[in-house]
């Protein structure tokens, strides 16, 4: 027989913060499917490294986000809306194996661009980190056409250091203001 996930399992090292309007919390397999909806789109991934992804592609990183927090203790919260708990998309630390200082990263699932979701969450993300992990600086990498993302960085008080290669592709390497 094989096992059912069910929505009600979580990390339980993974906190909730809310905000005015949103809720960051943990991944649920029902979260998939916005997942999915972002990163398989060729349009919406086209800043993205390696750009859309497969359904399968789509899937492992889903699993690898979920992991990333038992490895690190640190991780990418599930973005929901704080009153229907609707997933609306992605903020976090991304920290890979070959990188020295983790990225703060965030990504809206389609349809919730323009309406400050980003800002919000990647705020809240960042100051959680800065209270209650050993991290002293953070990046954020931008494609340098990203411009919406481009404008989440500078709102978040980010300044622009200099222009890089990630993984043979072009990024802007933004770093986060020192919270000490």
């Amino acid at each position: 027989m094989r096992p059912i996930a069910t929505d009600n399992f979580h990390l339980s090292m993974i906190p909730t913060i809310e905000t005015e309007r949103l809720r960051l919390r943990e991944w649920r397999i029902n979260d998939f499917d916005g997942y999915l909806a972002l990163t398989t789109n060729t349009e919406l991934q086209r800043y993205v490294l390696g750009g859309a992804k497969s359904k399968q592609q789509a899937w492992d990183d889903f699993c690898a986000i979920s992991g990333q927090w038992v490895l690190r203790g640190v991780g990418i919260f599930l973005i929901a809306d704080r009153k229907t708990d609707k997933a609306r998309g992605f903020t976090g630390l991304w920290f890979p194996l070959d990188q020295e200082v983790p990225e703060l990263c965030w990504s809206l699932f389609p349809g919730n661009m323009g309406k400050g979701y980003a800002t919000e969450a990647a705020i809240a993300a960042r100051q959680w980190v800065y209270e209650n992990r050993q991290y002293h600086q953070l990046v954020s990498y931008i494609h340098p056409d990203n411009v919406a993302s481009c404008v989440v960085a500078e709102r978040l008080g980010a300044k622009l250091k200099s222009r890089i290669k990630l993984y043979g592709e072009d990024r802007l390497l933004f770093l986060h203001p020192n919270p000490i």
